[in-house]
């Protein structure tokens, strides 16, 4: 079967669903498979943001930055900007349901007149968002692999540690082991994977409940539980900033667990009633993330151990060591071995998503080898698009073997894009397109204009949280390289809109298509 089998022809529009014929409408041709619905949707989102995960990754920032006051308090702060963001972007995403569909939602939302300039930059930022999230997943699954050995105190040669090239080597070798396994799942067919999707959401969830039970039980039979003092009041500032900036990085750990629900947009044109469904997954994937998000961190503030012991414990993931002090050393394996799954059930829906923004870009003619990169294999899938994810993510990770550093700097930036994009979107949806998008099937109304400037501002604040040095004074070793990094990958981005001609990428007649299609024309 060839790609031609997926394509329908324009010009016999009952040849084509109502998903094809919206995708006309916008300028494209039905080339992937169209077979998953609301379920494969939401986790699209849901597990893709893996809020347990997160939740556990950066839990330990939350604690330096403001403590468990501000921990929580942020977190509410948080939930609300964040949930208004996804409603604007699942109203734009009702309208325009296309495979890597941000950048072609910052291009529309910036209007006709600076649409392609805008559109090659978020591109960029997506690209580079998407394309290191996996590679960095991938690193945190090992690091949980390996902290077993912390558990058990078992020696390695040269120590624990980033400074050993032994360790690193360690971290690197099983990263890369498991960012084939990540890839290889995404060599199954569409139907299958619909059951990945599945099993990554129940796991997520099993993971949550025996956090929720098991855990308590644990730490009431061990070291005992933080008092509601010690949870809902307590700072800290490990950060060294001035008190105000100290709290306000807070959000670092709170929007880090709540960007990236965009991922059910980028498979909207597999999905059946992608107009409603997708929109739809990305909202409710926001919700859904956001209440386990919080219960997760409420339940970790009475759960962990006081401050003076957290901060002692030495594994890459410390919460294995505490799942071994509350639970018992046996215990925390089977906890690790939960997490490990989940990650790589995870790691392996954000490379869907990913390889589909990577396809679309391709699809739209810039990327060297675009032709090669946006194939479509028979059953419908862009599998050149996910080899690419293979190969950058590979090479990535390679950055780990010379110094840990450069391969956290990198990975750090990897949500400033996102969030840029979040605020960016909002921004122009307020100044230049307010009234467009007509055909949206989640139109705010009335609170359209409140919102798009309230997402505008909290992810401009959260941009600046994300770029801004976390540890004060400000050192070599300490000074965070997310700036710098965003900076060079716009001024690619710009580079390249100045040397690729209209005619080769977003090109001016499908920019127009498009608009006219999200506005009924």
């Amino acid at each position: 079967m060839s790609n031609a089998d997926f394509k329908s022809d324009p010009g016999t529009p009952g040849s084509a669903d109502a998903d094809e014929l919206q995708l006309q409408h916008l300028g494209y041709r039905q080339t992937l498979h169209r077979t998953w619905h609301q379920i494969e949707s939401f986790a699209a989102s849901f597990c893709a943001l893996n809020f347990i995960g997160g939740v556990r990754s950066v839990f330990f920032l939350g604690l330096l930055a403001g403590g468990p006051a501000a921990m929580w308090s942020s977190y509410v702060v948080t939930l609300v900007f964040m949930w208004i963001t996804a409603a604007v972007l699942a109203e734009i995403c009702s309208a325009l349901p296309l495979s890597g569909s941000i950048y072609i939602w910052a291009a529309e939302s910036a209007g006709p007149k600076y649409a392609r300039f805008v559109g090659i930059v978020v591109a960029w930022w997506t690209c580079t968002a998407w394309m290191t999230f996996a590679a960095g997943n991938c690193q945190t699954t090992a690091n949980y692999i390996v902290s077993q050995l912390a558990v058990w105190e078992l020696d390695f040669p040269g120590g624990i540690g980033n400074h050993n090239i032994k360790w690193r080597a360690l971290i690197w070798a099983i990263s890369e082991g498991l960012l084939v396994v990540t890839i290889a799942l995404n060599h199954l067919p569409p139907r299958w994977y619909s059951k990945v999707f599945k099993l990554s959401l129940g796991l997520m969830m099993l993971d949550f409940f025996l956090c929720m039970i098991w855990l308590p039980i644990g730490v009431s039979k061990t070291y005992g539980f933080r008092s509601a003092k010690d949870a809902f009041t307590m700072t800290y500032n490990g950060t060294g900033a001035p008190p105000g900036w100290n709290w306000i990085l807070s959000f670092l750990f709170t929007a880090g667990t709540l960007t990236g629900f965009d991922a059910a947009g980028h498979i909207a044109e597999e999905t059946k009633n992608a107009s409603v469904v997708a929109a739809r997954g990305i909202f409710l994937s926001a919700i859904a993330t956001g209440v386990c998000g919080f219960a997760t961190t409420i339940l970790f503030l009475f759960c962990t151990p006081d401050l003076e012991t957290v901060f002692t414990l030495a594994a890459p993931q410390p919460f294995v060591q505490i799942y071994a002090l509350a639970l018992g050393r046996g215990p925390s394996i089977f906890m690790t071995v939960l997490a490990v799954i989940g990650l790589i059930m995870n790691t392996s829906i954000a490379i869907v998503a990913a390889s589909r923004l990577i396809f679309a870009v391709a699809r739209d003619g810039v990327l060297p080898g675009h032709k090669w990169i946006s194939h479509v294999t028979h059953d419908g899938q862009p599998r050149h698009a996910v080899l690419i994810m293979w190969f950058f993510g590979a090479a990535l990770l390679c950055t780990i073997l010379p110094s840990s550093v450069a391969f956290t700097s990198l990975v750090s930036a990897g949500g400033v894009p996102t969030i840029a994009a979040y605020g960016l979107i909002s921004l122009l949806r307020l100044t230049c397109t307010p009234n467009q998008f007509q055909t949206s099937k989640y139109k705010l109304g009335k609170m359209a204009k409140p919102f798009y400037a309230s997402a505008a501002v909290f992810n401009a604040l959260i941009f600046a949280v994300m770029i801004s040095p976390f540890f004060f004074p400000v050192t070599a070793e300490t000074f965070n390289f997310a700036g710098v990094i965003f900076g060079a990958v716009t001024i690619f981005a710009v580079i390249t809109w100045w040397f690729t001609p209209p005619e080769r990428w977003l090109r001016t007649e499908l920019v127009n298509a498009a608009r006219q299609g999200a506005d009924g024309y």
